[in-house]
């Protein structure tokens, strides 16, 4: 009998055990999401394809999760999910800016609007 007590003390101090460090795991992961958006307006897109271009050389970046375009336009929008600890704003500035368009691609027509 005693043997028992014993056996199931010890299984209920290890399932407490693993709850704790379960919840603990959780709350750190989700203190780790640092995530950021932002909504950019860029001019000089002129089709369809400049809106794609763009947003695929932004999710190139080390540290960018999504680039949403809007719609085609003098001035379009871009909405960009990323992580500042890797890479910053200058730098997606700078990828949207050097992206070649669609016409000629040595030429670099976006702006981006601040």
């Amino acid at each position: 009998m005693n043997f028992l007590k014993s056996l199931l003390v010890a299984l209920i101090l290890m399932a407490a055990t693993e709850n704790r460090v379960f919840s603990q795991s959780v709350n750190s992961s989700a203190t780790t999401d640092s995530s950021k958006v932002i909504t950019l307006k860029v001019k000089g897109i002129t089709c369809a394809m400049d809106l794609k271009t763009i947003s695929i050389n932004v999710e190139r970046l080390n540290g960018v999760s999504s680039c949403k375009a809007g719609k085609a336009g003098p001035t379009s929008s871009f909405e960009i999910k990323y992580n500042p600890t890797s890479v910053t704003e200058t730098d997606i500035h700078f990828a949207i800016e050097n992206t070649g368009g669609c016409e000629d691609p040595n030429e670099k027509p976006y702006k981006v609007k601040k």
